[in-house]
């Protein structure tokens, strides 16, 4: 659902109902909206964004972290890194911020039905996997075997911490989580090494299997060799280039990847597609 109106810049007001510090600093969010007609008719698809507004500070682009199969709200999370996220940070549960979306495309999750599916996110980059990952989860039957192969650089830096201990629990997840060298604790029961070090120790076979990447350039950019090593056809791994946006519209060229509007023509890509763009990316 977007709809403007006349303007298509006019956000939609939302309050703030929860937020959680997964570090000391990304937080989440959890939104309402105020008005109950948006709130009820809202919808999205598993891997579309939305641009996010602090009054008086501006906007930013986040994906909705929450799965499209959760009615009544829309959950983010963000790091404070400028203006806009410190100024989102300063808010409070009540308080509230503008939200105009869903944009761009989505995760094909009905072309995964009947697939094993392999999630490898890195940090922050778990987010933009996680309302794939709960999509997924809600409609369990549909899939064959879950994997999810999760790192950051240290056991402070993961993300929905207690998410991972529900899909650690689980007995139809396969969750790996991993830190860097060095960034384990006397406590950490996880792996240590680099997240496409330990992909390529954990990934399921690569026949009828579907792979989802999410992390920093320098991780995507060694994990795409792991998985083609490993046997994964180009069209079967997907990802999603969400940090390269900023109007969400395409009127700011922000995004542009040679002909390719990030924001219009994705974020979600498949590696193929990816390859295919310029070298600038």
């Amino acid at each position: 659902m977007c709809d403007h109106g006349k303007n298509i810049y006019m956000p939609h007001l939302a309050t703030i109902e929860a937020m959680h510090d997964e570090t000391s600093d990304i937080r989440s969010f959890r939104l309402v909206f105020q008005d109950e007609q948006v709130r009820e008719n809202f919808t999205f698809r598993a891997g579309q964004f939305a641009e996010y507004s602090a009054f008086g500070a501006g906007e930013s682009t986040f994906c909705i972290a929450s799965s499209p199969t959760r009615k009544g709200y829309i959950e983010c999370c963000f790091r404070s890194v400028g203006r806009v996220t410190d100024a989102l940070r300063s808010l409070e549960v009540g308080d509230t911020v503008g939200v105009r979306g869903p944009y761009g495309n989505s995760f094909p999750i009905e072309e995964f039905y009947g697939k094993n599916l392999v999630f490898v996110a890195g940090g922050i980059a778990l987010p933009p996997l996680r309302t794939v990952i709960w999509n997924c989860l809600d409609l369990r039957d549909k899939f064959g075997d879950i994997t999810i192969v999760y790192g950051a650089r240290s056991e402070a830096d993961l993300v929905y911490k207690h998410e991972l201990k529900e899909w650690e629990e689980r007995s139809d997840v396969n969750l790996v989580k991993t830190v860097d060298p060095g960034g384990n604790g006397p406590t950490w029961d996880g792996k240590v090494g680099f997240v496409p070090t330990i992909l390529e120790e954990a990934a399921p076979a690569a026949a009828n299997t579907i792979a989802l990447v999410c992390g920093p350039p320098i991780m995507i950019k060694f994990t795409l060799p792991v998985l083609e090593k490993l046997g994964f056809a180009d069209e079967a791994i997907y990802t999603t280039l969400e940090n390269r946006m900023k109007c969400g519209l395409g009127k700011c060229g922000r995004c542009n990847v040679g002909n390719v509007y990030v924001c219009k023509d994705g974020p979600v890509f498949t590696a193929k597609q990816v390859k295919a763009m310029p070298q600038e990316f």
